[in-house]
């Protein structure tokens, strides 16, 4: 019985982990995580375990960063407006009815024209009482005018004996007569030509055959398609002496803009701030209107890290941070403070070190991985 319970004991403290002497403990092997398998995975320390397979897969690029001095820029918000030079609105100076041109029909929206073309006519509308007493007056007109017309022809067979002065009166008075008779029938069958006063494409058609359209109201709206206007409304105090251009994203490319001036006159409590770039096909890349971010860049400089927009992202804590890759395999997070560039890009001015590896593609699928 004895040698049983011995038998027991002996075993019992062969299946009990063996404690290490005081100083030999091995802390350091607890404290490095073990990666197990070979898929894509968050370790506890936060740092995500990407094997080379996942990373082809994933599409991930990285590039080492460097320290660059570029011109200090802030964003402002802005929109597209017409170029005041080389645009231009057609407008109907007069209420009635609208009519094609051509046998085509009306333009429309995204045409060319070019300067003078006529684009659509306004046959004036009226009343039936003003109509009739136009008539009238016409008639009344055209029958002085025979009158006239007669006792010119008589007082030119008696020219001899006729003072010449009775002669001129009697022609002024006929070619008076003409005036008034050909102003009111145009003004009884006259319409008005809406004419292109430059050349351009129409960003806007809002004529239809038969709509009655009033005075003043916009028909017809012409702009450039090689000039780009952008207008950018600055809430704070800015430095105008100090601006030196600007630049808008259109897709995945920034347009370069030049500056203009700004009115020293405030807008909506904002100082709008004046834009262009003239470009082939510059006026087509964005619609009048569109809200657009832009970019505007100062002379004076600023050291930073460039890095493309695309490689920002934000943890669980709503910071914005990049992707590092420290090792073949593993990629750590890094807070970071960073301000607008060109649009495409950022200036990172905290939370790097020139020569760290930045993940510039797929950044957004590693922030994924739990």
């Amino acid at each position: 019985m004895k040698r049983f319970w011995g038998m027991t004991v002996l075993l019992l403290s062969l299946s009990l982990p063996l404690a290490a002497h005081e100083g030999h403990d091995h802390g350091e092997e607890k404290k490095t995580m073990q990666v197990m398998g070979n898929a894509p995975q968050r370790l506890p320390d936060g740092v995500i375990f990407l094997p080379k397979s996942a990373q082809r897969g994933m599409g991930v690029l990285t590039v080492p960063v460097a320290e660059q001095t570029v011109a200090r820029r802030i964003e402002l918000a802005g929109r597209v407006i017409m170029d005041p030079h080389l645009g231009g609105r057609v407008q109907t100076m007069i209420p009635g009815r609208i009519e094609a041109a051509t046998s085509h029909g009306l333009p429309a929206a995204g045409s060319k024209v070019k300067k003078g073309e006529v684009l659509a006519w306004v046959v004036p509308s009226a009343g039936a009482i003003e109509r009739s007493n136009q008539a009238a007056l016409l008639a009344e007109l055209k029958a002085s005018q025979m009158l006239v017309d007669k006792r010119l022809r008589r007082l030119n067979e008696l020219a001899d004996t006729v003072p010449r002065k009775e002669i001129e009166a009697a022609e002024s008075e006929l070619a008076s007569l003409k005036g008034r008779i050909a102003a009111v029938g145009s003004g009884l069958s006259g319409r008005e030509a809406l004419v292109a006063p430059v050349s351009g494409v129409l960003a806007a058609s809002n004529a239809l055959v038969g709509q009655v359209v009033e005075p003043r109201e916009l028909i017809f709206e012409i702009i450039d398609p090689d000039s780009l206007h952008v207008e950018a409304t600055a809430f704070d105090t800015i430095p105008l002496d100090q601006v030196a251009a600007a630049t808008v994203v259109v897709g995945d490319r920034s347009v370069p803009l030049s500056y203009v001036g700004a009115p020293r006159r405030l807008r909506e409590q904002a100082l709008p701030l004046i834009f262009e770039n003239h470009a082939t096909g510059a006026g087509l890349s964005l619609p009048l209107g569109q809200p657009v971010k832009v970019q505007v860049e100062l002379k004076s400089v600023v050291q930073g890290l460039p890095l493309p927009a695309a490689a920002l992202t934000r943890n669980t804590a709503n910071q914005v941070v990049v992707w590092v890759k420290t090792a073949p395999e593993r990629f750590e997070a890094r807070a970071i403070r960073s301000e607008a560039l060109d649009g495409a890009r950022v200036l990172v001015t905290a939370g790097l070190k020139a020569g760290d590896r930045v993940v510039v593609q797929g950044a957004s699928l590693i922030a994924q991985i739990r």
